[in-house]
């Protein structure tokens, strides 16, 4: 008990945070403080500079430099004497990370996490990097220390030059509105972009290899608008590699969030929520265009994960598991031989053959090995007379055996935090899944879990938060919280037909517009107008690993723009992709999600109408054809402008493009032959 007293003593004050990252460095000798006036307040008034410290629970460099320089009494004896120092989660506060983001890009040509800035007193930047070996950390606080108290000048003329440069970047000029995109100019975007294409081992030629959904996504979409073969053909290759690599948690479902080498094999093996909800609507997507039943296992597989694992009691997603367990890196996914063979007995030679287990390991640590499959593996089935179907059932009660037995080991840590943003890409996940499968448990899941948004993370003035509300503080929700749930929301009204979905949607994007929307510059800002204010206030342009904010609430307005015939939120959508559009062909990867825009305004969108008292019905059939460029709508309300005067008993199809629409169509089948 008194040791525990001693404990708590010496805590800072990270222990009283919610954020599970935070929490880790609460009994650090640093005296962090979390971001907020007190921590301001104490830097102006006792003039001395500040560390911002940015990471998240699930980063492996982000654990390793607290064990090396912030457990450091050494170190954290001259942190604490010259510097206020702020510890900031940066999946709870994006819009900090971005803006330090940017000044390290700007400072180093590089960024990443660890995140760490040196700032003046008013938060402006003057140096900052990543991760830092123990010496040179302390060398730099020592030195940049010294030159604040004998030449605070140049801090301060550093920090000027370098905040002018974080207020111009990602500043897009105002361009006219083309009368048409053409082909050309799909060309010019995917021409360069595919000769990154690693023909042999799927995705681009780059290790690490990071999934990037939202780029897959485009050229599934183009190859089949296009009817490019070859482009759709490394699109399901690179699937393919990327379901049967490490990456992919072979005994368990779910997806880490990057391998370290050209394989697919070696993940980087934290798991990520928002990268499993992307993944899943991919995988959905291509499970419509090409039934392969792997699609499916991944599909089902992954749901299961994030069910049994990361799904809580208010049916609101967690964030993350970590890459680390036990102290070791990916120690709990790892087997070896003997593992194997005690797991599974006479099947584990035929099993280790599926996974590519070997005695000596597959693995940089000696006979240790991750499970990975060739993509043709399931072959095997005929190697012992089995049918797809009971194949299928044994290979689910081999996994389930390892599974077991893995389940024995200590768990990677979870972060608990439950953002709105990644619910909503699993909520469009669960969705696009139900969709393409057809399974209703899917769709129960994302149900709930909307209710779960509109419960804790819609307030009663419409707005929303960025996470539920701790004892501590309620962050206001960011553009991409909006854009992302806008998005979920459309989706979930498409699969039930139910207006309430899309009303919700509509609020919120009307919402988002009063919030962060600027008329003059033409852009949405990813923080609101009403928000704490910071050194500077940005758009997010490009997209990464996540679409961007910005991308998003463009292609959703354009699709409440259609099914609202509302000409304000098309005239935005059209204004953000025109000022956008001359950087796509800069860098394709980075801006795929307006890539898909300028596809859909290329070939146009196939507003597809469902009415009478068997549009369910229709619906569920027409979601076995992939169709890349629809939105739907339907029922047996006339709530809708393209619904007025359609709606009776009978059942119809409708098909409109471009302000025209076809006759009322007796089934589906003449519909797609009509589209």
């Amino acid at each position: 008990m008194e040791a525990f007293h001693y404990l708590r003593l010496m805590a800072n004050q990270l222990q009283f945070e919610n954020s599970p990252y935070l929490k880790q460095h609460a009994h650090n000798p640093v005296d962090w403080m979390p971001w907020g006036p007190e921590a301001l307040k104490k830097a102006k008034d006792e003039n001395k500079l500040i560390i911002v410290s940015i990471g998240y629970s699930a980063c492996h460099w982000c654990h390793v430099m607290e064990r090396e320089s912030f457990e450091n009494s050494a170190i954290a004896q001259t942190m604490n004497k010259f510097f206020v120092s702020i510890k900031i989660d940066r999946e709870e506060r994006p819009d900090i990370d971005q803006v330090y983001m940017l000044a390290v890009q700007l400072m180093t040509n590089a960024g990443g996490w660890p995140l760490n800035c040196i700032c003046l007193p008013d938060g402006r930047p003057i140096y900052g990097g990543t991760y830092f070996k123990p010496h040179d950390w302390q060398n730099i606080l020592l030195q940049i220390a010294q030159m604040w108290e004998e030449k605070p000048e140049v801090a301060f003329e550093y920090a000027e030059k370098l905040n002018n440069g974080i207020q111009r970047a990602e500043k897009l000029p105002i361009h006219s509105i083309p009368d048409q995109y053409s082909r050309e100019d799909l060309l010019e975007i995917v021409t360069p972009w595919t000769e990154t294409f690693d023909k042999k081992e799927g995705g681009y030629q780059k290790a690490p290899k990071f999934p990037l959904p939202n780029n897959w996504l485009f050229f599934l979409k183009y190859g089949v608008l296009s009817d490019d073969k070859e482009i759709l053909n490394h699109v399901h290759f690179t699937l393919k590699k990327i379901g049967s690599g490490g990456i992919y948690d072979q005994i368990g479902g779910g997806f880490a969030r990057y391998s370290v080498d050209h394989y697919w094999h070696i993940p980087h093996f934290e798991k990520m929520l928002y990268d499993n909800g992307q993944l899943l609507s991919l995988y959905a997507e291509a499970y419509q265009q090409n039934r392969d039943p792997f699609y499916k296992r991944i599909i089902e597989e992954t749901i299961a994960w994030a069910e049994r694992e990361m799904l809580a009691s208010n049916h609101g997603f967690y964030s993350a598991l970590d890459a680390d367990s036990d102290g070791v890196e990916g120690k709990y996914y790892a087997f070896s031989k003997a593992e194997f063979d005690s797991v599974l007995g006479k099947d584990a030679g035929l099993f280790s053959q599926y996974f590519n287990i070997t005695e000596s390991g597959n693995w940089e640590e000696e006979q240790t090995n991750i499970p990975i499959c060739a993509i043709n593996a399931d072959q095997l089935a005929a190697k012992v007379n089995m049918s797809a179907d009971e194949w299928a059932e044994f290979l689910k009660d081999s996994k389930k055996k390892l599974y077991d037995f893995r389940e024995k080991r200590v768990r990677p840590g979870l972060d608990h935090k439950q953002l709105t943003s990644w619910n909503a890409l699993f909520l469009k996940g669960l969705v696009d899944a139900y969709t393409s499968l057809d399974n209703i448990h899917f769709l129960e899941l994302a149900l709930n879990n909307a209710q779960f948004i509109c419960n804790e993370l819609i307030q009663n003035n419409g707005q929303l938060l960025h996470q539920p509300k701790d004892k501590n503080r309620a962050i206001a929700g960011f553009l991409d919280d909006y854009a992302f749930t806008v998005e979920a929301f459309i989706v979930l009204y498409e699969a039930t037909f139910d207006f309430n979905w899309l009303t919700k949607a509509r609020q919120l994007a009307d919402k988002a517009i009063v919030l962060f929307y600027d008329g003059s510059q033409k852009t949405f800002y990813y923080t609101s107008s009403e928000a704490e204010q910071l050194i500077a206030r940005k758009s997010e342009i490009m997209d990464n690993v996540i679409p961007s904010s910005l991308s998003t609430m463009t292609r959703q307005l354009k699709r409440l723009g259609l099914l609202f015939d509302d000409e304000n939120y098309i005239a935005i959508s059209d204004q953000l992709l025109a000022n956008v559009f001359p950087q796509i062909k800069t860098y394709g990867s980075a801006y795929s999600n307006w890539a898909i825009l300028l596809l859909e305004e290329r070939y146009g969108i196939n507003e597809i109408a469902l009415t009478g008292n068997k549009a369910m019905a229709f619906k569920h059939e027409l979601d076995q054809y992939y169709i890349p460029n629809k939105i739907v709508l339907g029922g047996t309300e006339e709530n809708l402008p393209l619904l007025k005067h359609r709606v009776g008993k009978e059942t119809k199809a409708y098909l409109c493009k471009n302000r025209t629409c076809s006759l009322p169509q007796d089934s589906i089948k003449a519909l797609i032959n009509y589209i």
